[in-house]
């Protein structure tokens, strides 16, 4: 290919939402145009291996993050990789694929900014930081659901993985661009555990698009829907951009126009200009939500990748 790939780094502890964000990205921006690749991929041990061990998934022992490194280069100059398969399903390996890089790749899983140069082959770096109790939740629907998982073995991984998870995954978040975390509104009024608040760290690391624009501008309709703070994340000065669940229609277009007169290729994606996958979730019963926190979520880091692309032209 004659231009690099963007790379989009998406990190969190497990069931914190990785592949449902990386899942509506891809389908935003087409997915014949994004390589996905998971770091999960690269574990060192099969389940079985990992049990006799007494190792989990989350150290850095477990994976091989000098493979993953290697990769991100490679994926980065626009050249092919030989990428392992591991299967959550059997727990087990699957023949290795062959993987082409496409004009956006998205890499998401545990351990993605393991390392300095890791980190150095993003474009733009996402770490996932929903409530430690609504990721238990999320982790027990997903795994009794799809894995095959009681819910007591859920519990009990969840208390041996407690560890690595604050020695290994937490302290990723300090490489973030963007901090995501959803969380269930303090008032109660949320009917479904999918409809919930957002609120985004966004750090100075990466251009953020001025959202005091249309936050502090006379006549705007945003109310008390979408909120711009100033605070500090992790000791340093950072803006804070909350969006609720009960946020509307005509509030999430005023932020859309925004994201869209800076970089106008976005316009083809916005919730309301045609594009019928941004914001969707799938509720518990199988009906189709939208999320408007979700939305603009998809639509600020796919905003930051068009930017990137922008720059790299």
């Amino acid at each position: 290919m004659s231009e690099r790939p963007i790379i989009l780094g998406i990190v969190g502890d497990s069931a914190a939402g990785k592949t449902t964000l990386t899942r509506g990205i891809a389908q935003i921006l087409g997915e014949d145009n994004v390589t996905i690749i998971c770091t999960d991929d690269y574990h060192r041990y099969d389940r079985k291996q990992r049990a006799e061990l007494g190792i989990s998934a989350l150290a850095p022992d477990c994976n091989y993050l000098d493979i993953i490194q290697q990769h991100l280069g490679l994926l980065r100059t626009g050249q092919a990789i030989l990428k392992p398969i591991y299967n959550h399903d059997t727990g087990m390996f699957d023949p290795p694929e062959y993987i082409e890089p496409r004009k956006f790749v998205i890499v998401e899983g545990l351990l993605g900014y393991s390392t300095r140069t890791m980190c150095t082959s993003y474009d733009v770096k996402v770490y996932l930081a929903p409530p430690e109790d609504l990721r238990k939740t999320w982790k027990i629907k997903r795994d009794t659901r799809k894995r095959g998982y009681t819910e007591a073995a859920v519990l009990d991984q969840l208390e041996k993985r407690e560890p690595d998870s604050e020695a290994y995954i937490r302290p990723q978040r300090k490489w973030a661009d963007v901090v995501v975390s959803f969380y269930p509104p303090t008032d109660g009024s949320n009917v479904d555990d999918l409809l919930l608040n957002v609120r985004l760290v966004l750090r100075p690391t990466i251009p953020h698009p001025d959202f005091t624009e249309i936050l502090n501008s006379q006549g705007n309709h945003l109310g008390d829907a979408i909120r711009l703070e100033l605070d500090r994340d992790m000791g340093k000065p950072v803006d804070v951009l909350e969006i609720d669940g009960h946020a509307t229609v005509d509030q999430v277009h005023e932020l859309e126009r925004l994201l869209c007169a800076d970089v106008p290729y976005l316009g083809q994606f916005c919730s309301l200009e045609g594009n019928e996958d941004i914001g969707k979730l799938v509720g518990t019963t199988g009906e189709i939500l939208q999320s408007y926190p979700l939305a603009l979520t998809q639509l600020l880091i796919t905003y930051h990748m068009l930017k990137a692309l922008r720059v790299n032209v």
